[in-house]
This record gives C-alpha cells, structure tokens and sequence, in this order.
C-alpha cells in the first residue's frame, strides 16, 4: 500500500511539472522506493510524451532553416535560437526578405532591413558564411573574416560559390524559408 501511495504521489508530481514546464514534450521522472520483489515489480522511472511529438519534431527541424539566394544562387542557412531569428523568421512567414547589400572592407556584405530585431549582441569571430545582426538592423553576411559584436542569426550550410555568387559589388541577397 505504502509503494501505491508513493507511486500516486510522484505521479501527481509529474502531471503537475509537466503542466507548468517549459518542455512539454519530454518529462522524465525517477521514483525512490524500496526494491520490490520480482512479481511487484513495477517500472521505477514514468515518461510523459504528448501525442504527436514526431510530427512536432519535424516541424522544429523545418523551421530552423532557411534559403539564401544571391543572384540566381540559392544556399540553405542552419538558424540559430535566439529571439532575432524567431523575428526574422516572422517577417519571412509574411514573405520573402530582399536586402540590398553592399561590400565593406573585403570580408563582408551589409545590408539594412526595414524594421529591426531584437540584438543581444556577444563578442563574436566571424567566418565565411555566417550571417549575423549588426546595430538591430542591418544584416552582414561573411566571405571573409573579422571580430566584433553582433548577434548570431545562422550559417550557410555549403559554401561552394559563396564568394563568387557575393561577388566585388553590390547585390540583392533574399531570404526565405525552405
């Protein structure tokens, strides 16, 4: 009766984590009781899934890319987390984004949106292909290298062409969702 009782409690426990955590997708609670013989055995460890977390699996893989066409080009970009990308990624649901961009200091292409995202600028190295948030709203993206502060929004998943498709010039660069 007493292994029942706290069986039912830790159960109560984790029905109400779930409820109010963050993670609603997986919740994972271990039960301290006293070993119980082979016939009473009972699985020590409950897991609560919600129904239908593959598909909201494949939804949040598919979400945390996006294209990136220079020209005729069109690169694929890993997202980052962080609350700039989830603006971005806003903007790009109502359609894609076009910047104009133009060369800065032979590393680098900028360009400005027409709203700004939130920044939560760090101290960052960058490297060819990544695409960062400048001042809340300017979008630089790398063929070369430098160090600064800016927010992290992705990369540019296979750099083959990269350089050539920026070119020396100015150029339209758009983002979409895949």
């Amino acid at each position: 009766m007493k292994k029942i009782w706290i069986l039912l409690c830790a159960a109560a426990v984790a029905l109400s984590l779930a409820a109010c955590g963050e993670n609603r997708n997986r919740l994972q609670v271990s039960v301290s009781a006293p070993e119980p013989s082979e016939t009473e055995r009972i699985p020590q460890t409950a897991i609560f899934q919600e129904a239908g977390d593959a598909g909201a699996q494949e939804e949040e893989d598919a979400v945390m890319k996006m294209n990136v066409q220079v020209g005729d080009v069109m690169f694929s970009a890993t997202l980052e987390e962080n609350e700039a990308v989830s603006a971005l990624m806003e903007m790009m649901r109502e359609g894609p984004v076009a910047v104009k961009m133009s060369d800065y200091s032979g590393f680098e292409k900028v360009g400005s949106l027409e709203t700004g995202l939130p920044a939560d600028n760090s101290r960052t190295t960058t490297h060819a292909g990544d695409i960062v948030l400048y001042n809340g709203n300017q979008i630089v993206i790398f063929y070369g290298s430098n160090s600064w502060s800016y927010t992290r929004l992705g990369h540019i998943d296979n750099l083959n062409g990269w350089e050539e498709a920026l070119g020396s010039g100015d150029v339209t660069v758009t983002f979409s969702l895949e």
